[in-house]
């Protein structure tokens, strides 16, 4: 291999390695470009809202909307009349949520929750509990309701519209993997996606066919260049079109790609395309498919704007079938939104960089393509990996997480074969050789570590065998979490402070609930870790328990100013709250040391 193909190699491998981290950053459930100690979280009454109820014939709908970046529980949702009786009460199908805790849960989001009933009386309550993204829970909370008249005039007037702004509702959810990647991320993050499929052998040999039609061979560099803008602005707002679709089809789209058969059966076509590239079997775009585009080039006029234009809205019909998955991957961020205004940039984005080389071409000329050699085969193969990645990354939506922490162990495990067959086939004292094998012995390494993570019950990929620290016989931390005091009142929790004060005690205010996720996670990850622990055994760590929500836990709940567990309250030996450090939702070990440390906590 010539130096100047390896390097073209190198930078091509480091635009996939971007790209690649980049979906595990917006993979991550915790987020990566916020902090839940900087989210201002909403009140309950603010969380779920509700319009007001409409008759269909015999029977009530309300139609309910969640916030972004909140879910509701669909086993918390019920609606009782005002003699007490529970309603019979018809859902949509939600959303499932897979906790490690609770296991599988079903939620709603957005607007993608409508409840149907039958009832009469005047008034009737919805009692509903949710979350927010960020890692705060809220207690059981109530909404009254006002029930319509059972008139056959209020039918009338009241079904149809409230109907249509259902229908029309339901036409949206909320933003969430695509959303969270902000403004800026989430085109970059498409825009690196169409740059690799420009290189894929799918499409890789449009490029000089395209670039001949479009350009011509006479064109001078400005000429060419507004033509290739033409053509790929084109193609790009073709993709865009897709893009709007999937982002008004909301929570109907949202529900179809979360279907464990259909997420397996984008899971196969992935493999099959992994084989492909492996060499298993020829996957070229069809001689008569390229003939056509070519044939459609030469009609429509290449040689000017217009026409241009007409080859670039060809070439996304023509072309688009062989990117079935890839767009398929998309979508399923796509379809979770709301927004057709993000669903057309990220597809718009994905167009222009399966447009850059053409622009390239444009600009510098045909000298820029890559020769081709060796290494197009290690660059197929590369992408043959990435497509396994996809794969995995399909399975993973729906198995349970320790299965789906082995599948990514066999995922690591054959990228380290390959790198070691790469590392085989490169001379001795190449320099590539010992990275190489160096890459190949940390993925190994932790690929054999996820997979005995996930034997034993592990989730996570960045600590597969975190889940170990729990046990008693192979950590200590199993035993050395804070001693908790129990509180349920307010008078409880004020004379727990008074008797730390007099002994010149810090106080920690854990407030806690059983169905509160991310208390589970903070107990887990945070109090067990051996170093919090240790810091906690120096202080009074009260529990109030608000898992039944009654009377008593409220009063203390409005006491402290709290919405819902988890919430950490640091008070000092002289009764104050260090208020500028209580810390709301989830939180890891380290920055909860640093609380401690600026509170000047022993």
């Amino acid at each position: 291999m010539k130096e100047r193909d390896l390097i073209r190699f190198g930078r091509l491998i480091a635009v996939f390695l971007v790209c690649w981290f980049a979906i595990g950053g917006a993979r991550a459930d915790s987020g990566w470009l916020s902090s839940s100690e900087d989210v201002e979280f909403l009140e309950p009454d603010e969380v779920f809202k509700v319009e007001p109820v409409y008759r269909e014939g015999d029977f009530l709908s309300v139609q309910g909307h969640i916030a972004k970046g909140y879910y509701v529980y669909r086993q918390s949702l019920k609606i009782v009349g005002g003699d007490g009786s529970e309603a019979a009460v018809t859902l949509p199908e939600g959303v499932t949520k897979h906790d490690e805790f609770f296991g599988e849960t079903e939620v709603y989001t957005g607007d993608a929750l409508r409840l149907r009933w039958q009832g009469a009386g005047a008034q009737a309550t919805l009692h509903w509990q949710g979350c927010a993204e960020a890692g705060i829970c809220y207690p059981p909370q109530t909404v009254a309701l006002s029930l319509p008249a059972a008139s056959a005039d209020a039918t009338a007037k009241g079904g149809s519209p409230a109907a249509a702004g259902t229908s029309a509702a339901q036409d949206q959810s909320a933003a969430q993997r695509l959303a969270d990647l902000g403004p800026i991320w989430g085109p970059v993050l498409f825009f690196g996606f169409g740059l690799l499929l420009a290189f894929t052998p799918c499409t890789l040999p449009m490029i000089p066919i395209v670039s001949s039609i479009v350009v011509g061979s006479q064109a001078k560099s400005r000429r060419a260049f507004a033509l290739s803008v033409s053509y790929v602005l084109a193609m790009a707002a073709t993709y865009a079109v897709v893009g709007v679709a999937a982002g008004l089809a909301g929570a109907n789209v949202q529900a179809t790609l979360q279907s464990p058969l259909l997420l397996g059966a984008f899971a196969v076509l992935f493999l099959v395309l992994a084989s492909s590239l492996f060499g298993m079997f020829e996957l070229r775009l069809p001689s008569a498919l390229v003939s056509r585009v070519e044939s459609a080039g030469r009609k429509s006029g290449g040689g000017s704007l217009p026409g241009a234009a007409a080859l670039g809205f060809l070439s996304a019909l023509l072309v688009g079938p062989c990117m079935t998955a890839p767009l398929a991957g998309a979508l399923l961020y796509i379809g979770q939104t709301g927004s057709a205004l993000q669903g057309g940039i990220a597809l718009f984005a994905l167009g222009m960089g399966m447009g850059l080389p053409l622009l390239a071409i444009a600009v510098f000329g045909a000298r820029v393509l890559p020769k081709p050699g060796a290494w197009m085969d290690r660059v197929k193969v590369a992408f043959g990996y990435v497509m396994l990645g996809m794969a995995a990354l399909m399975l993973d939506r729906f198995v349970p997480a320790t299965i789906g922490l082995v599948i990514w162990a066999i995922w690591g495990l054959s990228v380290t074969l390959g790198l070691l067959a790469w590392a085989n086939a490169v001379a001795a004292r190449h320099r590539l050789l010992w990275t190489l094998r160096t890459t190949a012995a940390v993925s190994g390494l932790w690929s054999i570590l996820m997979l005995v993570g996930g034997a034993s019950g592990g989730t996570s990929t960045l600590q597969p065998l975190n889940h170990l620290r729990g046990l008693p016989e192979n950590s200590a931390a199993g035993n050395s979490r804070p001693a908790y005091v129990a509180a349920k009142s307010v008078a409880d929790v004020d004379r727990l402070l008074a008797q730390a004060g007099e002994q010149g005690k810090w106080t920690l205010i854990d407030f806690y609930a059983d169905w509160c996720i991310s208390c589970h996670v903070i107990e887990r990850n945070v109090f067990g870790d051996p170093t919090v622990a240790a810091r906690l055994g120096r202080m009074q760590v009260v529990r109030p328990d608000v898992t039944h929500n009654d009377a008593t836990d409220q009063a203390l709940l409005k006491h402290w100013k709290v919405l819902g567990p988890p919430t950490l309250i640091l008070i000092g030996p002289d009764g104050n709250e260090r208020r500028e450090l209580r810390m709301i939702g989830e939180i890891d070990a380290d920055r909860f040391l640093a609380h401690l440390d600026r509170a000047g906590a022993p």
